[in-house]
């Protein structure tokens, strides 16, 4: 099949080097991305997907799949190979008796958000909108609601899957349940989906951000108050924290009655305030679809960026202490996410997502703008995060980037690890989608 041929048997677009559209089409989210995909093809439905992964089976093609281009390692760019576009499949539909949103496969978090809060609905999505909606949620998907409604994977009720044959699959509990299992944290690895069908619940739309900030060398005591606190925390309140250069920001995100939200806040800041008085409060009541879009902004494109990340199962004294040192002259900012509530409910068989002891996950990110840095700030997010590995219980495979088969061992267990690669075996035995966090077939290894 020619590139003519491919653009006549697709409703969507081919696009290759030299054509108008080309370099804005194969930009992502990290500025360090430069790659040059052989072709692009910018599918507007599951058969254009299908037609597209067997072109490349055909050619002999690496492929990389593009929702929100928001991963680090910057894999949906496929150097030399196809690039399958699935922005153009960007449409949500809610059925607002039912509670449930059927949402394409290019779809973004903003859009997902924006049509389940037209009716007082919302599911667990993550905290850019401009993040796919299919990265975040076959990686597992932790967002504001995950501790009142479980994360985004335990939300889908059923995936329309294009796999490596080009055969398009409706999955779920009782169709290929071995697939949804897989899909459900299992990431990118099993095929492309065209379609997530999510659970929706009813959500009042308004929330209070609250955070107490402290220079980071009178942080240590407040720190050890805030997490404390957290032991007791209510399943709509997400503890969290940020030290960003030398200031530490320690609070919460309540999603739920204001009324009550003011009262944890209140506690908290008494809590806070027995070990020292902090140099700012901020508090601030806001609709949830803000919330969802405040840090698009801090978390635009066209920056450089790397990271890396840990899970803690807790937050010793001594994690605190490692946390708190910034001696580094390329020092990245970090940030901390509480997890428990119904994220810790799901049995951790049931789903291929990982980790649900977590009770904190912890990210050590970096953006820059000049190329002269990227060593010295790649490094520096190395040794900060390394320093908390002595800590660690695990990773987010969401979080990992340059980490290989280590990082595969870090997000899942050896027992769900063979099992993922049983499934792998099923649906993609020549690892045709291994532009990911690769569970390699067992032929591979």
């Amino acid at each position: 099949m020619t590139r003519a041929e491919l653009q006549a048997a697709i409703t969507g677009r081919v696009l290759e080097p030299g054509d108008d559209a080309y370099d804005a089409a194969r930009a992502v989210w990290n500025a360090m991305i430069d790659r040059r995909p052989r072709v692009i093809v910018q599918c507007a439905d599951a058969a254009d997907v299908a037609t597209a992964v067997r072109f490349a089976g055909e050619h002999d093609l690496e492929v990389g799949v593009r929702c929100g281009g928001h991963g680090i390692v910057g894999h949906a760019v496929a150097d030399g190979g196809l690039m399958i576009d699935l922005r153009p499949m960007g449409a949500v539909a809610v059925d607002p008796v039912e509670r449930r949103a059927r949402v394409q496969g290019g779809a973004l978090l903003g859009a997902l958000d924006r049509a389940a809060q037209a009716h007082g609905l919302a599911t667990t999505a993550g905290n850019v909108s401009h993040t796919g909606v299919g990265g975040l949620t076959l990686g597992g998907g932790m967002g504001w609601l995950a501790r009142q409604h479980g994360l985004s994977c335990d939300n889908v009720i059923s995936f329309e899957v294009v796999t490596a044959e080009g055969e398009t699959l409706r999955v779920d509990a009782a169709s290929h349940p071995d697939l949804f299992w897989a899909l459900r944290g299992g990431g990118g690895n099993f095929g492309v989906v065209t379609e997530f069908e999510f659970a929706l619940h009813p959500e009042p739309g308004r929330v209070i951000s609250a955070e107490f900030r402290y220079p980071v060398a009178e942080a240590g005591a407040p720190m050890r108050r805030w997490r404390d606190a957290s032991d007791a925390a209510p399943r709509q309140a997400t503890w969290t924290a940020a030290i960003v250069e030398q200031v530490v920001s320690l609070g919460l995100v309540w999603v739920g009655d204001p009324d009550d939200g003011a009262d944890v806040i209140s506690r908290l800041a008494d809590e806070l305030g027995e070990a020292a008085e902090p140099d700012a409060r901020v508090v601030e009541p806001m609709s949830y679809l803000q919330l969802q879009t405040r840090e698009d902004d801090i978390e635009g494109h066209a920056w450089r960026r790397y990271w890396k990340g840990h899970y803690f199962s807790e937050l010793h004294d001594d994690v605190i202490d490692a946390l708190l040192a910034r001696d580094d002259a390329y020092v990245p900012n970090v940030s901390l996410q509480a997890y428990g509530g119904a994220i810790a409910d799901v049995l951790d068989g049931a789903t291929a997502f990982s980790r649900r002891d977590a009770a904190f996950e912890f990210v050590a990110a970096a953006r820059w703008q000049d190329p002269a840095e990227d060593q010295d700030r790649i490094a520096a997010a190395r040794r900060c995060a390394g320093t908390m590995d002595r800590f660690a219980n695990g990773a987010y495979v969401n979080v990992l980037g340059d980490d290989g088969d280590r990082g595969i061992r870090l997000a899942y267990s050896e027992e769900k690890l063979a099992r993922l690669t049983d499934v792998k075996d099923a649906y993609d035995p020549g690892n045709l989608f291994h532009l990911n966090q690769n569970i390699r077939p067992s032929t591979a290894r």
